[in-house]
């Protein structure tokens, strides 16, 4: 399991809006290229977003489902990408105080060939993607980027 631990200068009510926003994802999630849908009910349980991964003309179409939600504080998803696999990611959220949250981001490999990579490196390779993302999300929480 990779977990990267970020504190984001934004209160956790906007963190979890950017969360929320279905569309957003491509612009936080590394990898991810575009979204073709999002479920009316996301981030409900059982909805899904519809997207896109890797650049053009390499793209893979999948989907990213909700596990478990508890708003404001958590999200578990099924994150999917075959023929590379599927992955489980964990989001939770801390208040440190009004202004700043505590995000920390799980994510595991469950399917496909991307099990077969040694552990280290799945590891490795996650974590400074999970970095990023991170860095992403914190920047739409503040307003530094579109949504």
């Amino acid at each position: 399991m990779a977990t990267v631990t970020k504190v984001i200068d934004a209160p956790r009510e906007r963190v979890w809006a950017v969360l929320a926003n279905g569309w957003s994802y491509a612009s936080w999630v590394v990898g991810a290229a575009h979204i073709r849908a999002v479920d009316a009910g996301w981030p409900a349980p059982g909805a899904s977003i519809h997207h896109s991964v890797a650049p053009w003309p390499l793209t893979i179409e999948d989907v990213t489902v909700v596990r478990a939600a508890r708003p404001g504080e958590s999200l578990e998803l099924d994150a999917k990408a075959w023929p590379l696999g599927a992955a489980r990611v964990r989001l939770e959220l801390d208040s440190i105080d009004s202004s700043n949250t505590k995000i920390q981001m799980s994510e595991w490999i469950e399917h496909g060939a991307g099990r077969f990579l040694p552990s280290k490196l799945q590891v490795a390779l996650l974590v400074a993607r999970n970095r990023e993302s991170l860095d992403r999300l914190g920047d739409l929480s503040r307003g530094d980027g579109p949504m």
